[in-house]
């Protein structure tokens, strides 16, 4: 796949922006690199979570400014936030399956960027689910599906294969909140 994005560098400020969002462009291992040392130091449950709560808004937030920028409505929007991810580094992402009327789905993660960084530039190689990071980014992505389309229910996701853990890929699962 050959990136697409449409990057502006600002002449005056060095500010990089995609579709109007700011970005910031950092080489693989310094950014796993400082994700493993938050780790170590926060302790990994307190990091996770808040990883997740800051992924979800954020992910939640990147729907509504794509959705307006774009014109895209409900499922399209998550599939557009799929191929954005994909474009950018952090691995191959794609719906094994999807339900936008219930809040189910399975996405699917070839390529990792934490799978792919372990054991280069110091970082340390784990026998566990690395691509945590990624979970609450798609209930995000799903609830604002949800709300933009009408539907009541509230998500949850979780990494609940890892190609860290000596799968083919990683595979995310994205379910409905039972209340």
């Amino acid at each position: 796949m050959q990136p697409q994005l449409p990057i502006d560098v600002n002449a005056d400020t060095g500010v990089w922006t995609t579709d109007g969002l700011p970005m910031i462009y950092v080489p693989r291992h310094f950014f796993v690199n400082n994700h493993v040392e938050a780790e170590a130091a926060i302790g990994r449950e307190a990091y996770a979570a808040g990883l997740y709560k800051g992924g979800y808004r954020s992910a939640w937030f990147w729907c509504e400014q794509e959705s307006k920028t774009h014109g895209l409505q409900g499922l399209a929007v998550y599939e557009h936030y799929l191929k954005r991810l994909s474009q950018r580094g952090w691995g191959q992402f794609a719906f094994e399956s999807v339900d936008a009327a219930t809040g189910h789905a399975r996405v699917t993660l070839h390529h990792s960027v934490f799978v792919l960084a372990q054991g280069i530039a110091g970082v340390p190689v784990s026998a566990d689910k690395a691509c945590y990071l990624f979970a609450g980014w798609f209930s995000g992505a799903m609830d604002w599906v949800g709300q933009a389309t009408g539907q009541t229910w509230k998500t949850r996701s979780e990494e609940t294969k890892c190609a860290g853990e000596g799968h083919a890929h990683c595979i995310f699962t994205v379910t409905p909140i039972t209340a």
